[in-house]
């Protein structure tokens, strides 16, 4: 199986610390994400999610690898459409931050693999990343206190390169 990566990034008019805790609260996905149904965090490390994937619903489940507050999430898929991968926050000044993600896939069946060649899923988070920005500017300041603040320390096989942002 081919795995592919997408980096993207974007600026945001909000504190690092804001759109850090907008993206912590999981469950905001669908509002900014498209394709996403849902997303349910079982616990600290797990979620589950429903999403539309090479236009059919799938579900699967997600592990987080990493968390560091203010600075960075890793994921890595188990089970379902197997993904991984990175989001960082990083400071630009005291009201902006850039957001980059990295994230690694692989297209399984031929109408995702005809996706990939079109680019479909790199557009899709880009448009995933501008949404984001606009729901987290319009609502960073109600929504961005209410993030979760705890740590994950990375697992030694979390199947994420650091050496990336």
């Amino acid at each position: 199986m081919t795995t592919k990566t997408i980096e993207q990034s974007i600026e945001i008019e909000v504190p690092a610390s804001t759109a850090y805790n907008v993206w912590t609260q999981f469950e905001l996905f669908p509002h900014f994400m498209e394709g996403v149904h849902e997303v349910r965090q079982k616990d600290d490390r797990h979620l589950h999610w429903c999403a539309e994937v090479g236009g059919k619903v799938e579900e699967w489940d997600a592990e987080i690898t990493e968390q560091i507050p203010d600075k960075r999430i890793a994921w890595r898929s188990q089970g379902g459409a197997t993904n991984a991968g990175v989001v960082t926050f990083h400071r630009l000044s005291d009201a902006r931050c850039r957001v980059m993600l990295q994230l690694e896939y692989a297209p399984e069946t031929v109408g995702e693999k005809i996706g990939d060649i079109l680019g479909v899923l790199s557009r899709r988070v880009a448009g995933d990343l501008k949404r984001f920005k606009e729901f987290t500017e319009a609502r960073g300041a109600t929504l961005g206190s209410q993030g979760w603040r705890g740590e994950i320390p990375a697992k030694p096989d979390a199947g994420v390169r650091r050496d990336r942002f």
